[in-house]
Order: C-alpha cells, then sequence, then structure tokens
C-alpha cells in the first residue's frame, strides 16, 4: 500500500511540475502561430492565356498593410506575353499590365488593396486573353 501512494505521490508532483512547464510551451506556441497567419501565401498559377502559349503563376501575401505579389511568366515565342492585374483600393478600380519574352519574374506591393484579380494574355496587350482569377483576398 506504501509503494502504491508513494508512486501517486510522486506522480502528483511531476504532473504539477510538468503543467508548470508546459504552460510556458504553449503559450509560446500560440505566439508562434499567431505570427505565422499574420503572413498567409495564397499560391496561384498556373493561369493560360486563352490559346495557351503563355501562362503566369505566383503568390500573393499581405504583410505590413501592404499586399505583395511575385509572380512569373512563361511563353516560348517570338510573340509575348502580358500579365494583367486589376486592384480596388481607395474606392475606385485601377489596373496595369506587364509584357515579357521567354522567363520572367517580378514583385510588386501596394497598400490599401482591398481586391486583386489577374489574367494573362499573348501576342498583344489585349489578344488571346484568359479568364480573370481573383488572387486576394484568399
Amino acid at each position: 500500500m506504501r509503494k502504491v501512494l508513494a508512486a501517486a505521490a510522486l506522480a502528483g508532483s511531476l504532473a504539477v511540475t510538468g503543467l508548470a512547464v508546459a504552460a510556458p510551451a504553449a503559450q509560446a506556441s500560440t505566439a508562434t502561430a499567431t505570427a505565422t497567419q499574420a503572413t498567409r501565401f495564397n499560391d496561384w498559377g498556373k493561369y493560360y492565356s486563352s490559346n495557351h502559349k503563355a501562362y503566369t503563376y505566383g503568390k500573393t501575401w499581405k504583410q505590413n498593410g501592404k499586399v505583395y505579389t511575385k509572380w512569373y511568366g512563361k511563353e516560348f515565342s517570338p510573340k509575348h506575353g502580358y500579365v494583367w492585374f486589376k486592384y480596388y483600393s481607395n474606392g475606385s478600380w485601377h489596373q496595369f499590365y506587364r509584357e515579357w519574352n521567354g522567363s520572367y519574374n517580378e514583385t510588386w506591393a501596394k497598400g490599401g488593396i482591398k481586391y486583386l484579380d489577374t489574367w494573362t494574355c499573348w501576342g498583344g496587350k489585349f489578344k488571346y486573353c484568359g479568364p480573370k482569377h481573383r488572387i486576394y483576398p484568399f
């Protein structure tokens, strides 16, 4: 009986010690999870032009109040590929494009973006354009 009581007392003291050690570890893992959630990534693409001769893909994330987009473009012909970005900010829509030949990548960022769409064209800014895709919010 004494052995059972001694084992129970020892287990109780270990459990109390274990809780004391586990509490800071639990707090640290919660802080890490919160920091990780602050920078979520959205992988997007491959988004093709309508004739499948060009495509784009990339990542979008929000950090410190700005929306960042890193994109890659691929096309294999003498003509050029075009990626369009259309975003809603400060109560209105804005859009711009980037042209490339062969392979290309770029990163851009802007604050105040509420929505961000993209699509890919090939052979001209408005030629063989694929469908529009929402890449932010995700």
